[in-house]
């Protein structure tokens, strides 16, 4: 078994729940939020982003504007809908039960 494809699938299940947090306070373009995730040390390429964001734009979580930029073409600012505010606060709860069950198993001695 390759490390590589764990650590890549584990990165994947949590992309949407990042992406929604991203965007939680302010709209961002897709640069805007691959730098965030970059910075974050959470690598993702446009060719990830960009069916993600449509899918949760199909799902009623995002919604878009254009926006003139002044360095070049418009820009697609995405920003969470109310249902996607909702849906960000149910996966908050659910990733912090989720960390905090994984701690306690993870932590754990091994007493057999």
């Amino acid at each position: 078994m390759k490390i590589e494809n764990t650590k890549a699938q584990m990165r994947k299940g949590v992309l949407e729940y990042c992406i929604l947090s991203v965007l939680k306070d302010d709209d961002a373009y897709v640069a805007e939020i691959l730098e965030t995730l970059k910075d974050a040390k959470l690598l993702v390429v446009e060719g990830t982003i960009y069916p993600l964001l449509t899918r949760l734009k199909n799902a009623g979580l995002l919604n878009y504007r254009w926006e003139e930029s002044t360095s070049g073409p418009p820009r697609k600012y995405y920003g969470l809908t109310e249902t996607g505010k909702l849906f960000l606060n149910e996966l908050t709860t659910t990733w912090n039960e989720l960390q905090h069950a994984v701690n306690i198993v993870t932590s754990q001695k091994n007493t057999k």
